[in-house]
């Protein structure tokens, strides 16, 4: 179906949420900050990144500039608990594809990665 990389320091959500993506027939993996989705990209291709704003290291606004900086083009969907309107904006003008409020809905949160990814076909 697709590959997924989930970027979130709160390990117990991301792997609650990979088995329920692999459920849906994802493959999944995890990394817990934002130097590591580099590094992981660096040895993988991934169809969308699940990426939440508060990591240590490096935080998914700092993710977001990077991956402009390099051009790398892949799907974004920022899921994060913090809903303030200079989040919103910051990640509309880093080009993320999607904003998902934590504690999320995992059938919507399905819903929009099935929209990108089939978009991407």
């Amino acid at each position: 179906m697709g590959s997924i990389l989930i970027a979130d320091d709160d390990i117990i959500l991301g792997k609650a949420l990979a088995a329920e993506l692999k459920e849906s027939g994802y493959e999944v993996a995890i990394v817990s900050d934002g130097l590591q989705v580099f590094e992981y990209l660096s040895a993988n291709t991934i169809d969308l990144l699940l990426l939440d704003l508060k990591m240590p290291k490096m935080n998914g606004f700092e993710v977001l500039e990077e991956l402009n900086r390099r051009k790398i083009k892949i799907h974004v969907i920022v899921l994060t608990s913090y809903s303030g309107v200079q989040q919103v904006v910051g990640t509309s003008v880093l080009g993320k594809r999607d904003f998902i409020h934590k504690p999320y809905d995992f059938q919507e949160l399905l819903e929009k990665i099935e929209d990108v990814i089939q978009k991407d076909e």
